[in-house]
């Protein structure tokens, strides 16, 4: 056999698993360690069980199984099988067993022992499945509490092993691999605009192509999913050479065609078009270029479908940096990225865990069959508290837990299928007859500009010809094709229902999408989760007084549909009788600006009944108001502005106060204003409302003394009138008439400092402000004196006001 670096490693990594019985291996892409790893410890002896290894992907397990078969001059199903979704290459004689990661799953759970396994081997670990995270922990409990000798080893691509080794309590085996120098050639400029992204990978690979003719080998070309590697082929079909041969490769290709992709050409120069399939899970011979798209499908949790989804994301430095890799395993090489260097700094280092961003429900099952919590397991990284409540809340609204969170009997039955929760409940529940719709649920769209019924996607499925003569839509047949293949398939795994009509059975996998068109002239729809929805304009459905929200775009305030598909009243009655309830309903209206108080009729936010709720306890009435208050605003005016003022003075000197500023009330309504609400409904009702009764209810009798003492409310005159003091200032103040301040010889003190006066005229108005009224008499008052005097002859206007008697009235008539 032809050596690889992998077997300079392979002595320190038998001797590490026949001490300690576990071991992480870190080894580049195409050190050999998928193919040579296995291998050896079968031919150490290491365990008498088989070896069972994990693979992310159901090419790389398929590949990696035919290339051991090969090296032992077998065909796989001897020695070495496989085992994927749908098919299975296994025999009494087979030892090594590699498998995908959901497979390994189902193994523990049927049987946690595992018998007749010696090993346990999670390759690709890196990647962070996760399956492969959930795997990792059950089998090291499975070893500690029931198998001892269970051996296990993760092996991963990337340098940042010793986060599983710590985890593992493992010993680390690095490998350094090899490889030639690769030559990296950026773009002077960034690309710009997403949309012409693809236009530009095509150019790029003309550019290398005619580069790079002369040093020989494939080209290796990264695009992140079928889609743009089928645009790319048809665009590069007429501008490469023609001794190039185009290679598509991605997971859901035929197993022979993914196969030809990796075989050599006979001739010319092949041009493979892949996916990150082909970045560390295989290995392609004599690569000696790369241009790389810059871009990688990854799960993440989609608010818009309900469940994980492929989104399309920038690579990472570590994604980038092994793609460049595959360049120089037999030459230098060189690599194209298809953005500038200076964007290289923008990219995240690695990628992040699948458990940290993707939908957990499935995840939730399976703990829950497991009979563990999160923390009870061995996570490399724990999943989110969040997302977990979530995905529990929607299981036991599938009936899958019961109200304590313990697994049901259906959701056991769930647990057992290769589906989301939610289309193994529809599947289950509605029988064999679903299987089309949970495929095609489950699959990208397969219709291309059509409306948003579920129905016509149903109907193109029936048959492609016919639909197309009568329909404008472009259908996707490779999407149709694996979406009839997964309908075979799952037909022989549904459940014994039967007679439903399409929407009952997308609302059986939705239960939380139940839309109702709420009123107006806009298609808009409220979801019995709570969430609201949108319909374009013109599309079929926008007149539907219930339908079943089956795909959006995952906008959180108010998504716009993608797939749906119209329900009856009936039907959600029928499906869901036993979840409908009449509720009390008393809450703040925003559109009617005033309390509204039903009887409704509801499955979760939608409405089936609706009528008055008459003689509502005041209390419900005054709790909405509140909601009220807290939409229409807190506005302090008047004798409640002043109180309040006087409140926040006091306080900023340290007085034991509650708070009285606008955000400390908004805060604390329920303290002060909810019992002083009775008879208060509506925006009208809350204008007229005097806030100064419930203010000074929230001030205890001490706290009302501490604040006259410190604080008064008021200043009484020398002729006993109360004249407010407003504290809203920069400084406590009032507004008098001069003539009622005669006699007064020492200016008014308020908190320790001065009162600032305004001194009007007879008419009212302003005549001078003070902060010292002595000095005002002894100084202005003069020339005051003189200007009033002539205005105001009728008034008295003495020479020395300090010994004038104050006054409000006019001089006596003489």
């Amino acid at each position: 056999m032809e050596r690889l670096p992998i077997d300079d490693a392979l002595p320190e990594l038998i001797a590490a698993l026949k001490a300690r019985g576990r071991a992480v291996l870190q080894a580049p892409p195409g050190a050999g360690k998928t193919t040579r790893v296995p291998l050896a410890m079968r031919d150490a002896g290491l365990t008498a069980g088989r070896i069972v290894m994990l693979e992310p992907r159901r090419l790389a397990a398929r590949a990696a199984a035919e290339r051991m078969a090969e090296t032992l001059g077998e065909r796989a199903g001897n020695t070495v099988g496989y085992r994927v979704r749908g098919e299975a290459k296994v025999s009494r004689a087979t030892r090594i067993e590699v498998v995908t990661e959901g497979i390994l799953t189902r193994m523990l759970q049927s049987e946690p022992d595992l018998p007749g396994v010696g090993a346990v081997i999670f390759d690709e670990f890196h990647e962070r499945s996760l399956n492969a995270d959930l795997g990792l922990a059950l089998a090291l409990e499975v070893a500690g509490a029931l198998r001892e000798d269970l051996m296990l080893l993760a092996m991963s691509a990337t340098l940042d092993a010793d986060p599983v080794a710590r985890l593992m309590d493992a010993p680390l085996v690095s490998s350094e691999g090899r490889s030639f120098p690769v030559e990296t050639r950026w773009l002077d400029r960034p690309l710009g605009a997403q949309a012409r992204r693809l236009d530009g990978l095509v150019d790029l690979v003309v550019q290398a192509e005619r580069e790079t003719r002369g040093m020989g080998g494939g080209m290796l070309v990264f695009l992140p999913g079928e889609g743009e590697i089928r645009r790319a082929e048809a665009a590069l079909a007429g501008r490469l050479p023609g001794d190039c041969a185009l290679r598509p490769l991605f997971g859901a290709m035929p197993f022979a065609a993914q196969r030809a992709a990796i075989a050599p050409v006979e001739s010319g120069r092949k041009v493979v078009l892949a996916t990150s399939i082909a970045e560390t899970s295989l290995t392609i011979p004599d690569i000696r270029v790369v241009v790389d798209m810059g871009l990688a499908r990854r799960a993440r949790f989609d608010p818009g479908a309900g469940m994980s989804r492929l989104v399309t994301e920038r690579v990472t430095r570590a994604e980038a940096t092994q793609r460049a890799g595959r360049a120089g395993r037999v030459a230098e090489g060189v690599c194209y990225r298809l953005w500038s260097k200076g964007e290289e700094g923008a990219l995240a280092a690695f990628p992040p865990a699948e458990i940290e961003a993707a939908d957990l429900t499935g995840l939730a099952l399976e703990l829950a069959l497991w009979g563990a919590e999160p923390g009870d397991l061995a996570f490399l990284t724990q999943p989110p508290e969040g997302a977990m409540a979530e995905a529990r809340a929607l299981l036991g609204m599938l009936g899958a837990l019961d109200d304590k969170g313990r697994i049901t009997g259906h959701g056991r039955a769930l647990a057992a299928l290769p589906l989301h929760p939610r289309l193994g409940h529809m599947l289950v529940t509605a029988g064999a007859e679903a299987a089309p719709l949970a495929a095609l649920m489950a699959e990208r769209d397969p219709l291309k500009g059509a409306p948003v019924d579920l129905a016509l996607r149903l109907e193109a499925l029936r048959d492609v010809r016919a639909f197309q003569r009568n329909r404008p839509w472009q259908v996707n047949m490779g999407v149709v094709d694996r979406i009839r293949a997964e309908t075979k398939r799952l037909r022989s795994q549904a459940g014994r229902g039967g007679g439903q009509s399409p929407a009952a059975m997308a609302a059986l996998a939705y239960p939380d999408r139940i839309g109702q068109r709420r009123k107006g002239d806009e298609p808009r729809f409220v979801l019995s989760g709570g969430k609201g929805a949108i319909l374009e304009g013109g599309d079929p459905l926008v007149g539907a007084p219930y339908l079943v929200a089956v795909d959006t775009d995952g906008n959180l305030r108010e998504a716009k549909l993608r797939l749906a598909v119209q329900i009856s009243e009936r039907e959600i009655r029928e499906l869901f009788g036993d979840q409908i309830a009449w509720v009390d309903s008393c809450a703040w209206s925003k559109r009617e600006r005033r309390v509204v108080a039903r009887r409704q009729e509801r499955f979760g936010a939608v409405t089936l009944g609706d009528r008055i709720w008459k003689e509502v306890p005041d209390e419900e009435v005054a709790r909405a108001m509140l909601d009220g208050v807290r939409d229409l605003g807190l506005r302090l005016e008047g004798a409640a502005a002043r109180l309040a003022a006087r409140v926040e003075l006091v306080r900023a000197g340290g007085a034991d106060l509650p708070d009285f500023s606008i955000e400390g009330l908004m805060a604390s309504l329920e303290d002060w204003l909810l019992p002083m609400l009775s008879g208060v409904k509506s925006a009208e009702d809350w204008k007229r409302f005097d806030l100064l009764p419930a203010l000074k209810a929230r001030l205890s009798w001490e706290q009302a003394q501490e604040l006259d003492r410190r604080a008064p409310g008021s200043f009484t005159t020398p002729l006993g009138r109360k004249i407010p003091i407003d504290y809203g200032g920069e400084a406590p103040e009032i507004s008098v008439r001069l003539q009622e301040l005669f006699g007064v010889t020492r200016h008014p003190v308020v908190g320790g400092q001065p009162l600032k006066i305004t001194l009007l005229s007879p008419a009212q108005r302003p005549i001078q402000i003070t902060r010292d009224l002595p000095g005002f008499w002894a100084g202005s008052y003069a020339d005051v004196r003189k200007d009033m005097r002539a205005q105001y002859p009728k008034h008295p206007w003495p020479e020395d006001p300090t010994q004038a008697d104050p006054t409000l009235r006019a001089k006596r008539r003489g």
